[in-house]
């Protein structure tokens, strides 16, 4: 199975970091429920600043205070949009020789682990992730620290898991070829 998830090309902001040798088997970007909490702080922001307006809504000097609480959602939805712009620049990317997880907008950062230095993976489920789809992998290496060892939120865990242990410890059959 290839799971490529736009088309068949990475886009620019992870093509540039794959070799000529490389062959992408996995493209994915992480799920949007990293964006859970961002989505809980605008919406809970909006429902103080409300309740305050309503508070102060009628004296002189609330109409300073409400400036201040507005112009502080404000900055809390210039954060969520910020937070969106990370999220979809952000990929976990599976080729044929390593593991990348670039993420970042301004400062780009570009973790990866070689396919053949993992000598164990196991991907974990918290309830909420139960309930929407996603999964932690955690990866490790024979005692050695990577760039590359956990990937939070990612989407369809079970699935990318089998793949990505498929690739990792090949059958005898599929290593003969």
């Amino acid at each position: 199975m290839r799971l490529v998830t736009h088309g068949d090309s990475a886009p620019s902001s992870v093509n540039r970091y794959l070799l000529p040798q490389e062959q992408q088997f996995i493209m994915v970007r992480r799920h949007p429920a990293i964006l859970l909490r961002p989505v809980a702080e605008v919406l809970g922001g909006l429902i103080l600043a409300g309740l305050l307006s309503k508070f102060f809504g009628g004296s002189e000097q609330g109409g300073t205070a409400l400036v201040v609480v507005w112009w502080l959602w404000l900055l809390l939805l210039v954060r969520f949009v910020w937070k969106v712009a990370e999220w979809s620049v952000d990929y976990f990317v599976v080729t044929s020789k390593r593991m990348l997880l670039t993420t970042g907008l301004i400062t780009r950062k570009v973790a990866m682990m070689p396919l053949g230095k993992v000598t164990d993976m196991s991907f974990q489920r918290s309830l909420l992730g139960r309930m929407l789809g996603y999964g932690e992998f955690i990866l490790e290496s024979a005692g050695q620290d990577q760039a590359l060892s956990t990937v939070e939120y990612i989407p369809y865990p079970e699935t990318l898991y089998l793949e990505v242990c498929g690739m990792l410890f090949p059958s005898k059959d599929e290593s003969d070829d």
